[in-house]
């Protein structure tokens, strides 16, 4: 959900939030994002939730920042605002993975830091797990190689969300 107004409440969010995939017009002040994500019970955990930002700058040109929100440990953004990666924990020989890090659930509420309230945008939730072993890796170990011929034996899978587009007045 997304809202218009920096004093936003539960009551205010059900009245007048925004689901994704809707427009959300001029408020007072930067949208708040309202971000809950959950595991699938049978995946890997998650690593992280980002709001994706994008916007047309005074050139025309498409624009696109990537902002980290929520993470699972005990990391901290650095001063470009990247976190670091979770340790992999695939196991070589079996290709499983082990959620000893990560989380089960992962929730923010967000609020623009770079808003322009006269500038058209775009803003889209990215979650990530934690690193699990490829399709083509699991087959490889099935059929007795080492490693898959092309590719990264690794991956980190993603889900998103609707965009949430805001106009100004």
């Amino acid at each position: 959900y997304a809202l218009g107004d920096a004093q936003a409440t539960d009551q205010s969010l059900r009245a007048r939030g925004v689901p994704m995939g809707s427009e959300l017009t001029a408020g007072e002040g930067a949208p708040r994002l309202v971000i809950q994500a959950l595991k699938d019970p049978n995946a890997a955990n998650l690593d992280r939730v980002q709001v994706v930002k994008g916007w047309l700058d005074e050139a025309g040109a498409s624009q696109e920042q990537v902002f980290n929100v929520a993470w699972a440990g005990e990391r901290s953004l650095d001063a470009g605002g990247n976190l670091s990666p979770l340790p992999v924990t695939v196991d070589s020989r079996t290709g499983r993975h082990s959620d000893a890090h990560g989380a089960a659930s992962l929730q923010a509420v967000w609020q623009d830091p770079t808003f322009n309230p006269a500038q058209s945008a775009f803003y889209y939730v990215r979650v990530l797990q934690i690193p699990t072993a490829r399709h083509v890796y699991l087959d490889a170990l099935a059929l007795g190689k080492d490693r898959p011929d092309e590719g990264a034996s690794i991956i980190q899978e993603r889900a998103y969300s609707s965009p949430i587009w805001y106009s100004p007045k």
